[in-house]
């Protein structure tokens, strides 16, 4: 329906904060502590200006490229996120909008779908993992997404596991039993088309994790698995690079910022990183993502792909991250708004509007190709840029 469009990627924040329970909308705002990273993702991206040609533009655009092998047709990316109760298709819904928009899909190993079926739904799905259990359960993993068709691994290892907000975590129930239901009821109650999505799938929200279990054993929920992450000891280099071997193919790392970080990425064997700080939920007080981007790039982009996540919220965010060295974005909350507000279409939309604002900007930039941008299409303010780390001896 043409009154369901919306325009803006914010537009579809207000709409999602209007339609889901509070306490499912706190949980997709996220970041750490004080949320001085999260504020920082958003800021710097304003900070950042561009000096248009107003004369011999032409208006024709190629905006597609290519991540981890991977033909897509703008450089934006859909981020692996955890349990997406924020609508009953999930994670198929965000797969579907992506193949529909030509795009790929990242799933994280937290999803609420199995790995079956969103590649059946996108064939070009990343699949994502975190470092935990063993390295026979690990493999076990990567065997399954490899049989099931993903085409590269995300391994993310930035998140320091720091969930205390100065503003309220929201309350996030283990399972959706009776006690869970009688508990939110007074707030789903007040989001009834919420609840009436839910109602007409005849289905609960799923908060088990099926991708996690290996030998046919139950899946987890959610705090279940992160329960076995945060038990595992944090990986090594020499970890890094088994995980890299043992994939054998596209293999990302998410979640640089350092320096000599991106030279230990890409002496492990990695193919990718996504410079990251977890969208404001690692250490706070980590730079925004796009001020520590030229300094992977200078350090390994030419070896190794360089992607970011953080901040995104318009097409000139992308075309300011690609200028500035990047592939490619991934998109996190931005489409989660999407997914809340309409479904398939809700996602299909911000992409639309990302790919309008890239458009846009291309226009004015007078470039024909996202290819053509460089860092002097960018505006840099002094003081600006980050570099975190020193090259290693």
């Amino acid at each position: 329906m043409a009154n369901d469009w919306f325009e803006t990627v914010l537009e579809a924040q207000r709409r999602a904060k209007k339609r889901l329970p509070p306490s499912v909308y706190s949980a997709l705002l996220a970041g750490s502590e004080r949320g001085s990273t999260y504020d920082d993702n958003l800021r710097a991206f304003g900070e950042l200006g561009f000096a248009p040609h107003v004369a011999g533009n032409t208006s024709q655009h190629d905006l597609s490229t290519s991540v981890m092998g991977q033909q897509i047709s703008m450089p934006v990316i859909i981020s692996p996120t955890g349990v997406q109760a924020v609508h009953p298709d999930g994670e198929v819904a965000v797969a579907r909008a992506a193949a529909a928009r030509g795009t790929a899909m990242g799933l994280s190993s937290f999803a609420s779908k199995p790995v079956e079926d969103v590649v059946a739904a996108n064939p070009q799905t990343f699949f994502q993992m975190y470092w935990m259990g063993d390295r026979d359960t690990m493999a076990q993993r990567m065997d399954r997404a490899r049989t099931a068709g993903c085409v590269g691994l995300i391994a993310t290892l930035d998140w320091s596991f720091s969930h205390g907000r100065d503003w309220g975590s929201p309350s996030i129930p283990d399972k959706v039993d009776v006690k869970t239901m009688l508990t939110f009821a007074p707030e789903v109650l007040r989001r009834p088309r919420w609840l009436l999505d839910f109602a007409r799938s005849g289905q609960l929200p799923d908060l088990t994790t099926p991708n996690i279990p290996v030998d046919a054993q139950p899946a987890p929920t959610f705090f279940g698995a992160y329960g076995e992450w945060m038990g595992t000891p944090p990986p090594s280099w020499d970890d890094v690079a088994w995980m890299a071997k043992e994939w054998g193919g596209p293999f990302m790392l998410k979640g640089l910022s350092r320096v000599d970080d991106a030279h230990r990425a890409r002496d492990a064997g990695v193919t990718a990183v996504s410079v990251s700080n977890h969208g404001g939920n690692n250490i706070d007080g980590t730079p925004a993502a796009i001020r520590m981007l030229p300094s992977v790039v200078d350090a390994i982009g030419e070896d190794v792909e360089v992607v970011m996540d953080g901040g995104i919220r318009r097409g000139s965010d992308v075309v300011k991250a690609v200028a500035l060295g990047a592939r490619a974005v991934m998109i996190g909350r931005a489409y989660l708004w999407g997914l809340a507000a309409n479904g398939q279409a809700g996602v299909e939309n911000v992409l639309d509007v990302l790919r309008g604002g890239i458009d846009s900007a291309l226009l004015g930039l007078g470039k024909t190709d996202i290819g053509d941008l460089r860092r002097d299409d960018v505006l840099v303010p002094d003081g600006f840029l980050r570099v975190l780390g020193d090259v290693p001896a």
